[in-house]
């Protein structure tokens, strides 16, 4: 027999904090979510005279802004440093609707955890006597109101002492932080934004056109999910949220290379009026395999930090927001970015994809922001990945596939090729079965072996785990040097079709290797390679933003350069002769390792090693 439905007041709801045991650990060394170290289900009422907290200012948005600063002031008559503040959104909550995981568990008392968190003594030094202090939280318009509730013994055992009033901005539902993506063909971009307006309350478009000129309306598509398409705890229970609408529109027949003008917006049903977002530029694909001047960087693993210091989110901080920024400074200089995999870190607390869309907008808006799946997007047992560990935090996916548009044909799948120029990337899911005789093996031989090298002689392989070489501790552990399974699968091909490079995640740090096939190096490693391909050069950059890895002391002879640091990979196609590869430190930009390729199409064509077919038809 069910329980009754129980219903709570904002102060019984901020009061009666439940919380779910979160599997935090981050496989690859990536640090535990900060979220899930509260524990809610601990929570009591205590209701402290002479406690307060108050926030301000109350109404948010009115200059336009999507992101603003709230200053709390408050004050505990008995203060303690383990007093904490806790940011909810929506700020009035109600649990009649929490589900129970299942028939053995009482199902929470508060549906959604906070979306942030600081402790009442940071910057406020002199707290633990005074029982006074202040602190700036940076909100972002999330589609809700917020509130501020402020706690007393620790996270391990939270007590209520106080709450604030409302805090919300003018308009929740803006449509905000759009995300573009090259789309299936070459002269495609796709948009894709957050906003609180359903198909039954507004139509989303976009208005666009080349900079300067007439500009036309393009219809999107609206998507969204919900706490039942999640796979577990805590994605389905304390931490899901509420992920509004997701709209996607599709800018067909771009002109190569022409600056374009857009702006999302969405057409009110009852009166006809238009909600605005802002106004971005970007600038079209070139012609695949025209000669110009090509830049992409790509990293992996760099999820979210706050620029308020709150979530004690330390293991990702500075390198998230160095990464992030160090894009943003040289953005003029960048033509597309890949994020190949451990996207946000939000490992099931919803509301941390808002703020990961908010703190690339400035990049993603603007460029390319062309996303991979990784152990932290996808992987939760039974869920078809195919590692069973609780690393995604029970999102199995679905989040990522919505929240980022990907030319997939299957987005489930989220296995895709694109072609950029010169470039060809063949961008692989670790997270699904890779080995011969997948649907993904052939996705893979199909995407290396259907390049025209003559148009497009930069081909490049790029993956979340390693599935080529690396010096990490937690493989070194497993007597190995790379995912299990990984290039004994796919070398061949790699061979056979002449891959440039092969780029990975997962190992937070930065390695490359020299020309390598079979574990020997078929070239000597180094800063410039001439003449006809050898082999693949495989290099890890998963130093985007998350706690750093650890190598194993024994260095093989495959290894050319390593640096435990956070940085990025930044790719630079001068012709279809000379490509650069640099690898540049997030904390000031800086390059700490670079190589250029020099070849022409007759190399690419050459016979070497397992890459031309073994007989030929003598005269």
């Amino acid at each position: 027999m069910e329980p009754p439905p129980r219903t709570t007041t904002i102060a019984a709801a901020l009061c009666a904090l439940v919380a779910f045991s979160i599997v935090g650990a981050v496989a690859a060394g990536g640090g535990e979510q900060p979220l899930s170290r509260i524990a809610i289900h601990r929570a009591t009422v205590a209701p402290l005279p002479g406690a307060f907290i108050d926030a301000s200012p109350a109404l948010l948005g009115l200059e336009g802004k999507d992101r603003e600063w709230v200053t709390l002031r408050y004050s505990n008559p008995k203060p303690s440093k383990d007093d904490w503040i806790g940011v909810f959104s929506p700020a009035n909550f109600n649990d009649s609707i929490c589900p129970s995981e299942n028939q053995w568990v009482e199902p929470p008392l508060l549906c959604t955890a906070p979306i942030k968190f600081q402790f009442a003594n940071h910057s406020n030094l002199d707290y633990e006597n005074s029982g006074k202090g202040s602190l700036k939280f940076q909100l972002i318009n999330q589609r809700q109101d917020f509130s501020f509730a402020l706690f007393s013994g620790g996270l391990s055992n939270p007590k209520l002492i106080a709450h604030s009033k409302s805090v919300t901005f003018i308009n929740p539902k803006a449509p905000v932080y759009p995300r573009l993506a090259q789309g299936k063909s070459w002269n495609e971009m796709t948009v894709t934004w957050t906003s609180g307006y359903g198909t039954s309350e507004a139509t989303p478009f976009v208005k666009w056109g080349i900079q300067g000129q007439i500009q036309i309306l393009s219809p999107a598509g609206t998507l969204t999910f919900s706490r039942d398409t999640m796979c577990g705890p805590p994605a389905r229970t304390v931490g899901w949220r509420d992920p509004g609408f997701i709209h996607t529109s599709f800018l067909k027949d771009l002109w190569p290379n022409f600056m374009y003008t857009y702006q999302i917006g969405h057409r009110l049903l009852h009166n006809g009026s238009i909600i605005w977002g802002h106004q971005y530029s970007f600038k079209a694909p070139p012609y695949p395999g025209e000669n110009s001047l090509q830049r992409v960087v790509i990293f992996g693993d760099m999820g979210k930090a706050e620029a308020d210091g709150s979530n004690e989110f330390n293991d990702f901080e500075p390198g998230s927001l160095n990464t992030t920024n160090q894009l943003i400074k040289d953005l003029k200089n960048i033509d597309m970015v890949f994020h190949i995999g451990d996207i946000a870190y939000a490992n099931g607390y919803l509301s941390q994809w808002d703020q990961f869309t908010a703190q690339v907008e400035p990049i993603a808006a603007t460029v390319p922001y062309m996303v991979g799946s990784g152990n932290h997007e996808r992987d939760w047992p039974g869920s078809g990945s195919f590692y069973g560990n609780l690393d995604s935090g029970g999102e199995c996916g679905v989040p990522a596939q919505n929240m980022f548009y990907v030319p997939a044909e299957n987005r489930e799948q989220f296995w895709y090729s694109m072609d950029y120029g010169m470039f060809r990337f063949c961008i692989a899911n670790t997270e699904l079965d890779w080995r011969p005789g997948t649907e993904q093996y052939k996705f893979i031989e199909h995407c290396l072996s259907s390049v025209d090298r003559q148009k497009q002689p930069w081909l490049i392989f790029l993956a979340h785990r390693v599935l080529g070489y690396s010096s990490a501790t937690f493989y070194g552990a497993e007597g190995t040097t790379e995912e299990p399974m990984g290039r004994e699968s796919l070398q061949s091909l790699w061979q056979k079709y002449k891959v440039d490079i092969a780029m990975y995640g997962h190992v937070h740090g930065y390695e490359r290797t020299c020309p390598v096939y079979e574990n020997i190096c078929v070239a000597k490693a180094s800063d410039h390679y001439t003449g006809a391909f050898t082999a693949t050069t495989h290099v890890v950059v998963g130093g985007g933003g998350a706690s750093l890895a650890e190598y194993t002391s024994a260095r093989a002879r495959w290894s050319h350069a390593q640096d435990l640091d956070y940085g990025f990979a930044k790719l630079t196609a001068f012709n279809h002769t000379t490509l650069l590869f640099e690898y540049k430190k997030s904390r000031d930009g800086s390059v700490h390792d670079h190589f250029t390729i020099s070849r022409d199409y007759r190399d690419i064509l050459a016979c070497g090693v397992d890459n031309c077919p073994s007989t030929t038809l003598a005269s």
